[in-house]
């Protein structure tokens, strides 16, 4: 797919703006954004009103940094519709988060808005290398989750054809990639793997089939993770970013030609960088918890949305636009090990050093009388002898404990041993502590 990387001339004219051209944009989107929140919203004109500040108030983008965050519960005090800025016969379509930790937090859509989606992720994947014609398979889940409707939207208006199959099945997903031979798919990084273990369990191998580049988002991942899915699916692997609350995938996506970060579509999200404890706005460069603003969403403008996704801004490379780094966990999965604050992300690092682990991995947390213990269930590659766990075991936890910072107890199983879910997104963290001791 290097072969597709874009001339300038095929960017739309804003990823080639300069960035006084693209600042003043966003000024002006910005000040719309603000006002139609103000006016249309009651939640906002109360939070505006009670910090003081109008959206008259934004004379530069700078100024934003004025105005109060939105939160989850800022959502979820609001569900299901008190946050829509339209009548509610405007809205053509609402997601919804699962609601596992609560109310889900409700998202709504007009005709526009859901054009402008599809827009941008057809932004999205044409930065990865598609183009109209190309088949895509999509693996990440219909329905209320916003990952399937919308990538499959950005494909069809990119022009591709869309093999909408959604996740689980997994037997299912390999006989269609072998039948229908797509060269795109979109799926979160952890279900790749399960699809790259069911080729593997058929006797076939992933690498040789149509696949060339892998679209993967809906979780936080890291370069070894990609580095691991190219080599065995034989695929180029870029990163797409987005949420359900700010718009859903698409709100950032890499390009194939540099594979250096997000793109953000800044014409779309304005996003900011700010200290988690203090909410004070970050230089880009600095790492913080990323908010983005909307720009042009007509149902449901969100003003400075905490994301609690943890990562920095960088400078443009292959577009006029910023890039967000990887994220490195976010503010709200962070685990506290015996004060020491713990990632996800940071242990499946050091998993993916050792080749022989397979990438899936589950992390536990129990309490014993007055200390936390992690436990790290980890799978052993297939064909490997059992007499090599112990060793592995032992410079896993050696591993953790001199780049993370916590003692684990790492316990081995076969493949397959660790649960796989249907809708692609693995159950990394299993918390079992007393609530309030958490």
């Amino acid at each position: 797919m290097v072969q597709r990387i874009p001339a300038p001339n095929d960017l739309e004219p804003i990823e080639r703006a300069s960035r006084d051209e693209l600042q003043a944009l966003q000024l002006e989107r910005l000040k719309w954004s603000l006002q139609h929140a103000y006016d249309n919203v009651a939640h906002y004109r109360e939070a505006f009103d009670a910090k003081g500040v109008h959206p008259s108030d934004l004379k530069a983008l700078a100024d934003l940094a004025k105005f109060p965050f939105t939160g989850k519960k800022t959502l979820r005090d609001n569900y299901p519709f008190g946050l829509f800025a339209v009548p509610r016969e405007k809205v053509v379509r609402v997601h919804a988060s699962s609601g596992t930790t609560g109310k889900p937090t409700v998202v709504g859509y007009t005709q526009r808005d859901v054009d402008m989606w599809a827009d941008v992720v057809a932004r999205s994947i044409r930065a990865a290398g598609g183009r109209a014609g190309d088949m895509v398979h999509i693996s990440y889940g219909y329905g209320l989750f916003t990952g399937g409707l919308g990538a499959h939207y950005g494909a069809e208006r990119l022009g591709c054809t869309v093999i909408p199959m959604s996740g689980g099945q997994t037997e299912k997903q390999v006989q269609l990639i072998q039948d229908f031979k797509p060269s795109i798919i979109m799926v979160t990084p952890s279900y790749m793997l399960n699809i790259v273990e069911e080729f593997q369990r058929q006797g076939l191998d992933c690498a040789k089939s149509s696949l060339q580049v892998g679209i993967f988002g809906a979780e936080p991942w890291t370069n070894a993770m990609r580095a691991e899915i190219e080599q065995r699916a034989g695929i180029d692997a870029v990163d797409i970013y987005g949420l359900s609350e700010v718009i859903g995938p698409g709100v950032a996506s890499e390009c194939i030609e540099s594979k250096d970060g997000p793109v953000i579509w800044e014409d779309h999200f304005y996003p900011e960088i700010i200290d988690p404890e203090t909410g004070e706005v970050l230089p880009d460069g600095e790492e913080g918890e990323l908010v983005f603003t909307s720009l042009s969403k007509e149902a449901m403008p969100v003003i400075r949305y905490r994301t609690s996704d943890l990562t920095r801004l960088l400078p443009p490379t292959s577009r006029s636009m910023r890039r967000i780094g990887k994220i490195t966990g976010r503010s709200d999965d962070m685990l506290i090990i015996r004060g020491v604050n713990v990632f996800p992300t940071q242990i499946e690092e050091q998993i993916c050093k050792l080749p022989k682990l397979e990438p899936q991995y589950q992390l536990v947390v129990t309490r014993d009388g007055h200390l936390d213990k992690l436990e790290v269930l980890v799978e052993l590659r297939a064909g490997l002898a059992r007499a090599d766990a112990s060793d592995v075991a032992r410079e896993l936890e050696q591993r953790i404990k001199t780049n993370v910072g916590v003692s684990t107890t790492v316990t081995l199983l076969g493949v397959g041993g660790i649960e796989r879910t249907a809708t692609g997104k693995a159950k990394r963290v299993v918390d079992k502590r007393p609530k309030e001791q958490k």
